[in-house]
């Protein structure tokens, strides 16, 4: 009896992690439409590993390493909320005190291939796009026709979401920083992550 060209879903038990492997074949001596679906994608290091953090000014870089992952390309994406330092400008290039701005979020990400993925493991490094400087219309400034530059982004809170395909959310990490960051590397000690 010849059997269909579907394989059925198998689940992998090695060291206590369970892979998922799904997929089809039309010619039994080249499988290239197999893949193998992520099932437990988390933190490579163990409970109680986090990804470090490095606040750049105006940018915050996150870096660290993912483990549980299938061998299909995926996107690691950092969100990240800040308080804003900024200043006004006026024509004539003096900055009179102005109010910062509430809070923003900034995002950026990476998108990995699956031929970077070994055994399921792979490290990323993502880094915010900068926020829009000068904000516009100045909306914190005394007049629309000044320029507000935002100076400084001190961030409080940054979430890593790992899509592996994407658009399919396979993790989502939450960190806060026991203080907003400063310049420099993030203390590992002031990140909580859930």
């Amino acid at each position: 009896m010849k059997h269909a060209n579907l394989i059925p879903a198998l689940v992998l038990v090695v060291g206590g992690i369970a892979a998922g492997c799904s997929g089809a074949y039309s010619d039994p001596n080249s499988p290239d439409n197999l893949s193998i679906t992520a099932a437990s994608v988390h933190l490579k290091g163990g409970a109680n590993s986090e990804p470090t953090f490095s606040d750049a000014g105006l940018l915050l870089s996150t870096a660290g390493a993912l483990s549980g992952l299938g061998n299909v390309d995926l996107v690691v994406t950092l969100t990240a909320t800040a308080n804003v330092t900024a200043n006004c400008e006026n024509h004539g290039g003096n900055l009179p005190p102005g109010q910062n701005p509430a809070p923003i979020t900034v995002t950026g990400s990476q998108s990995i291939p699956a031929s970077e993925i070994k055994n399921g493991n792979v490290s990323f490094s993502v880094t915010t796009n900068g926020p829009t400087t000068p904000i516009p219309g100045a909306p914190d400034c005394p007049n629309p026709n000044w320029r507000e530059n935002i100076t400084e982004l001190a961030f409080t809170s940054a979430t890593i979401t790992v899509e592996q395909p994407e658009g399919t959310l396979v993790l989502t990490v939450s960190c806060s920083f026991a203080s907003p960051t400063a310049n420099g590397a993030v203390a590992k000690q002031d990140v909580v992550c859930s």
